[in-house]
């Protein structure tokens, strides 16, 4: 309903915390980073958040990346054993070259980024998607890759429950995502969860589950005050 409050759920500022050791790199040019990251699940609204911070902070925004020549995405979705690890390999390796990109301009806001990427294969290692062979090649490539990234100065986490991110899934309608079954999306849902107790970074989590910042101007307005804040805080207001 218009005039609903967001609820900012919480505010971490972490400088010694117990992660994997594999989110913390040394820094591609130092001095410059991705300014903020929108995380969250599939559907949550992600990349339309992206694109009103950039409007608003005056950011460059960078879409989740989708370079997939070999159409792996859909023949995972088909065949998820067969493809899970080219998949992942694939899209690892892309989003290292984008975020690389993301952080040389010292002014981008992304949707998703490669330290998020862990969340899938996690995952997919789990329920045996991935051997843990595979895995472990996979976590090893990861690791050298991050040696050369840091972290952005700001994760906003979009945080909705499980049975949301569904329906909101099933609301867009994208053919790929229609005949993923509910269990892949709760199990995904679970996942990111468990991410973002232990992200070692500075991280903003929005209960976003009655929030509809396309719709109604005044969710728009206080959730981009509360990234703003935020945001300013810890760069000081320059980049």
């Amino acid at each position: 309903m218009p005039g609903q409050e967001v609820y900012i759920i919480r505010f971490t500022a972490r400088s010694a915390v117990s992660s994997p050791k594999f989110f913390l790199g040394r820094g591609l040019v130092r001095g410059n980073r991705v300014q903020i990251v929108v995380d969250g699940m599939t559907g949550v609204g992600k990349t339309t958040l992206v694109h009103m911070l950039a409007e608003e902070l005056d950011l460059v925004p960078f879409e989740e990346i989708f370079k997939d020549e070999n159409n792996l995405l859909h023949k995972f979705f088909y065949e998820r054993e067969r493809w899970c690890f080219p998949m992942q390999i694939n899209f690892l390796v892309h989003r290292f070259r984008q975020y690389k990109e993301a952080s040389r301009l010292n002014s981008a806001v992304m949707d998703r980024s490669i330290f998020s990427d862990p969340i899938f294969a996690r995952m997919y290692r789990e329920v045996g998607y991935m051997t843990q062979e595979e895995y472990n090649v996979y976590e090893n490539l990861l690791e050298n890759l991050l040696e050369h990234l840091e972290l952005p100065y700001l994760v906003v986490y979009l945080r909705v429950e499980a049975k949301e991110a569904i329906r909101r899934i099933r609301k867009r309608g994208r053919p790929d995502e229609l005949g993923v079954e509910d269990a892949y999306w709760r199990r995904l849902h679970r996942f990111y969860e468990e991410n973002y107790r232990s992200y070692p970074g500075e991280l903003l989590i929005i209960d976003a589950n009655d929030l509809d910042f396309v719709k109604y101007r005044e969710h728009r307005r206080k959730i981009i005050q509360a990234v703003r804040d935020k945001w300013e805080t810890l760069t000081g207001g320059t980049r």
